[in-house]
This record gives structure tokens, C-alpha cells and sequence, in this order.
């Protein structure tokens, strides 16, 4: 069972390794610091687990439910979730390295001051998500909803957001971090609103 492996892991501090985990459900379990490699994750429930300093390798999460959980400070390399919900969750100081995130949601999600390096990003909902202060490298977004998101110092330059949806988003004062991002012709006029600037 997922809850007693993660309780045991956590407390003898060795890693969870080469397991399947299918309609699992796990409520308030402690997986602090542990280590997932090559695992896989198939419709499993975890509800107000902490996670923090957790990492995670070659990990697949697929049509998952983690909403409310807390993953600050964890590492994540070489994973993939699909289908799955994230809502509310935290991931604030966290690295992700070679992740894809598709088709899942992950609103009121928190990845303040992340680093994301070689990710894909493809089919979510970040509606009035946090990534703030976040170091963004060779990731790339697409048909993603990032409604309302707080990008502010977050450095967009680069970064193609012209198949996503950018109403709303908040940056700082003078707008730098708008610089060199790739939007469409909509979407550079709905930016131009959020400038201040009038178009006739």
C-alpha cells in the first residue's frame, strides 16, 4: 500500500523504488524527503500530504489527484503527469528538470522561486497560479490556460505564450518582465491594456 511505503520510507529514510501504484488513496501521510525512482502513479488520491524535499525520478503520475499537497523544496527529473489535478498545491523552491505536465490542473498552484530547465508544459490550467521569482530554461508552454498567473519577477524573455491564454496575468510595475516574450497579435494588445497604453 502507498501510504504505509511512504510512512516507512519517511521514517527509515530509504528510497520507494520500482512500484506501481493503482487506486491508491493516502490522506495526511508524511512523505517528507523521500525518494521516489521509477515509480508510477495511476489514479491514486493524495490528500494534505507533505511532500517537502521529496524528489522524484522517472516518475509517471497519471489521471492523479495531489490537490493541497505540499511539495516545497522538491526535485523532480525526468517526470510525467498527465491528466491529473494539482490544485492548490505547493512546490515554492522546487526543481523540475525534464518534466512534462499535460492535461492537468493545477489552479492556485504555488511554484514561487522554481527552476524549471527543459520542461513542457502542454494542455494545463494555471488559472490565478504563483510563478513568481520563478528561473525558466528552455521550458515551453503551450494551449494552457495562465489566466490570472503572477509572473512578477519572473523574466518571460524568450518564452513563446502566443497559444495560451495570458488575460490577467500580473507582473512588477515596470513591466520587465514582459521583455523579449512571443505573443500573438490578441494577446500583445491585451498586454498593451495592461501597459496603460490606449488603442484607437
Amino acid at each position: 500500500m502507498l501510504s504505509e511505503d511512504m510512512a516507512e520510507a519517511a521514517e527509515q529514510e530509504y528510497p520507494v523504488m520500482d512500484k506501481v501504484y493503482e487506486d491508491q488513496e493516502v490522506v495526511r501521510v508524511s512523505g517528507k524527503k523521500v525518494e521516489f525512482d521509477t515509480v508510477k502513479f495511476v489514479r491514486c488520491r493524495l490528500e494534505e500530504c507533505n511532500l517537502n524535499g521529496a524528489s522524484f525520478c522517472n516518475v509517471i503520475f497519471d489521471k492523479c489527484d495531489f490537490s493541497n499537497c505540499s511539495f516545497r523544496d522538491s526535485y523532480w527529473k525526468n517526470v510525467t503527469v498527465t491528466d491529473s489535478k494539482g490544485d492548490g498545491s505547493q512546490f515554492c523552491n522546487s526543481t523540475f528538470k525534464w518534466v512534462k505536465l499535460l492535461d492537468s490542473q493545477f489552479h492556485y498552484g504555488n511554484f514561487s522561486n522554481a527552476f524549471w530547465e527543459f520542461g513542457e508544459i502542454r494542455g494545463c490550467n494555471f488559472r490565478e497560479s504563483f510563478l513568481s521569482e520563478v528561473k525558466l530554461k528552455k521550458t515551453v508552454f503551450s494551449s494552457t490556460d495562465l489566466t490570472g498567473t503572477d509572473f512578477f519577477r519572473t523574466p518571460l524573455k524568450g518564452l513563446d505564450l502566443s497559444e495560451c491564454v495570458i488575460d490577467g496575468i500580473m507582473v512588477s510595475d515596470r513591466y520587465t518582465e514582459l521583455a523579449g516574450l512571443k505573443v500573438s497579435l490578441l494577446q500583445a494588445a491585451e498586454l498593451a491594456r495592461l501597459m496603460g497604453v490606449k488603442i484607437v
